[in-house]
């Protein structure tokens, strides 16, 4: 299946495939990284294909990277003007019917897992959490806003991958509360970002834990998806 740039959504993968993974991209939207690792989840499995859909939730419109870090006052109110126009929730009570038109149109998938970076991480926690869930297994990598209430009472197989930049005891507490499948790790030499799109791939180390990130989660889906 040749990749497809829709207004709506990227989506690669087999055309026969049977499970499908939802991305939720963090705040900079398509960046390259990210549709590489969508590749690398679509076809890198032996054993298991899925389609991958990317929905554009910011409707081409995404945060640009260069505000990030925010380290002055401007870009601290552009990264919060944009947080406020794509608050995490909102998005979430939207994914379900993401879910269901993509149903409607494909009637082959059997079940939807779904992934998300950083802000993205935090749309997966809320998605799974919620009563509307659609979803049989979850990962959240290096997410935003990482909050250990989260991981309680979630009955889906669930995976959370941290950089160095998320809270230790944070992170230790969310894999605590959860009484799922689970799989937590913490890359410790790796930036928030690090499998998206602040993902500096002509650094040896960082394509090396790149790389490893995604098998990481192929091998936990694989497992429990």
């Amino acid at each position: 299946m040749k990749r497809q740039q829709l207004t709506w959504a990227d989506v690669t993968g087999p055309v026969d495939a049977k499970k499908a993974i939802v991305v939720i991209y963090d705040i900079f939207g398509y960046f390259d990284q990210t549709l590489q690792g969508a590749d690398i989840l679509a076809f890198s499995d032996a054993h298991q294909k899925y389609k991958v859909f990317i929905p554009d939730w910011f409707k081409g419109s995404p945060c640009p990277i260069e505000i990030y870090p925010p380290d002055n006052d401007d870009k601290k109110k552009q990264l919060g003007d944009f947080f406020g126009t794509y608050p995490p929730p909102k998005v979430a009570g939207q994914v379900p019917d993401y879910v269901k038109a993509v149903k409607d149109q494909d009637s082959s998938i059997e079940k939807f897992g779904i992934i998300g970076y950083c802000w993205g991480g935090k749309v997966v926690a809320l998605s799974v959490k919620a009563d509307s869930n659609p979803f049989s297994i979850a990962a959240q990598i290096h997410p935003a806003m990482v909050d250990a209430s989260d991981a309680e009472g979630l009955s889906v197989p669930t995976m959370l991958l941290a950089s160095k930049e998320e809270p230790d005891e944070e992170v230790k507490k969310f894999e605590d509360n959860l009484k799922v499948a689970k799989h937590v790790e913490t890359f410790k030499d790796q930036i928030h970002g690090w499998m998206a799109a602040r993902a500096d791939l002509s650094d040896n180390r960082v394509k090396e834990e790149y790389e490893r990130g995604y098998k990481t989660v192929l091998e936990f889906f694989g497992k429990n998806f």
